[in-house]
């Protein structure tokens, strides 16, 4: 019956659609919701839309209270229909019904009573928001920060700023993404610096353009939206999932400064994004449970990336080979000129000494006078060994 019910709710038939949104709103058929969520994962996002957009027609005056039996089901693709509707219809009883649940419900009812308070600002959800910002429910965690925000609670926020410091890398992220969350873009440079100096960069580079998109950031300030971007890239497919070429609008942004590729730290970038892309679709093993879309998204952005002039772009790389230089790194895995290489070995950053030694060694290249310059400069008894070993 309620496998029956979903079909005809995501269906074609309207005379049967708008049947099974009115039965699932009428009858507070949590059953019914509760199948619909864990389908989530497994309905195109179209057809999702299109059932919200179902639901949200069978929504009125008389049985909008039914929808507080579907709060323990959460799900990102009905919480619009949802919390726009108890909105629409709030009054006293039902922002203190919300308050109860933020306090004392499931992670689910307190996810989407959060939401309920980005619309409904009631100063006394204030310090339950703050409460439930720090969890490990990233759903919770994400729309209590924008409430927080949306009400601009300078506490959370200023809280938020000072955890960018922590020592603790997961307690920083959870900062950056409530700080992405929040949405006050003023809070941009200070994560850019907590990225520059984490070992998680790839993970806090993949929070930024939820705060302020990349081309923003390129526009002000090229070299600080090229290292976002270049974190991102190096991520890809490990870190961050592929279907965020998306979000991140990756094909244009590379479209973009294939025309500008007249520095070196585009060149870097650009010959960086190539081997990423290239590795990512030369077989299977990223793109296999991919949807058809974002694997089209990715294949393209192969084969527009696939024009760069890497001759052109590879006269550049000897610029970053600088120990003050953040596409050092990147660089170095570009690098042709190997004299340049060797006088990394002179810098005071031992994990960039590390790097080079590396890079030496895979070119054969690494022969004693380089490797004894290189562990005159080291300390740490761990780098010394794998310089060793090498």
């Amino acid at each position: 019956m309620v496998d029956d019910l979903i079909k005809q709710l995501t269906g074609k038939n309207r005379q049967e659609f708008e049947a099974a949104a009115a039965h699932l709103v009428e009858a507070a058929d949590v059953e019914m919701f509760k199948a619909l969520v864990d389908k989530d994962d497994f309905l195109f996002d179209f057809v999702k839309q299109n059932v919200a957009d179902r639901i949200a027609n069978a929504i009125n005056e008389s049985n909008y209270k039914n929808l507080l039996l579907f709060l323990k089901y959460y799900s990102p693709s009905y919480e619009e229909v949802i919390i726009s509707s108890l909105v629409k219809y709030a009054d006293e009883d039902l922002t203190d019904r919300m308050l109860e649940l933020l306090e004392n419900g499931t992670n689910a009812e307190k996810t989407y009573c959060a939401k309920f308070f980005t619309y409904i600002q009631d100063p006394l959800s204030l310090e339950l928001l703050r409460k439930n910002s720090g969890t490990e429910d990233e759903f919770l965690n994400a729309n209590c920060a924008a409430a927080l925000g949306a009400m601009k609670d300078e506490i959370s926020y200023n809280s938020a700023l000072s955890t960018l410091k922590s020592e603790d890398e997961f307690e920083q992220l959870k900062a950056v993404k409530f700080l992405t969350a929040y949405g006050n873009k003023e809070a941009l440079y200070p994560v850019i610096d907590a990225m520059k100096t984490s070992t998680m960069s790839e993970n806090i580079a993949a929070e930024i353009p939820y705060l302020t998109d990349i081309f923003t950031i390129l526009e002000s300030d090229l070299e600080n939206g090229l290292l976002v971007l270049n974190n991102i890239i190096n991520g890809l497919g490990e870190i961050i999932p592929l279907s965020s070429v998306f979000d991140y609008e990756l094909y244009e942004l590379f479209e973009r400064l294939m025309v500008h590729a007249d520095d070196s730290k585009t060149a870097v970038v650009l010959l960086n994004a190539n081997e990423k892309f290239e590795t990512l679709t030369e077989n299977d093993e990223y793109l296999y449970d991919e949807d058809k879309d974002t694997k089209k998204e990715v294949l393209d952005i192969r084969k527009l990336l696939s024009h760069i002039n890497k001759k052109e772009l590879l006269c550049f790389v000897n610029q970053e080979l600088r120990e003050d230089s953040p596409f050092v790194y990147t660089a170095l895995d570009f690098a042709e000129d190997m004299y340049a290489v060797r006088e990394l070995l002179k810098c005071s950053n031992q994990t960039i000494i590390l790097k080079t030694a590396e890079v030496l060694k895979s070119k054969n290249e690494l022969d004693d006078t380089s490797r004894q310059v290189a562990l005159l400069k080291i300390t740490d008894e761990n780098i010394k060994s794998i310089i060793r070993a090498l």
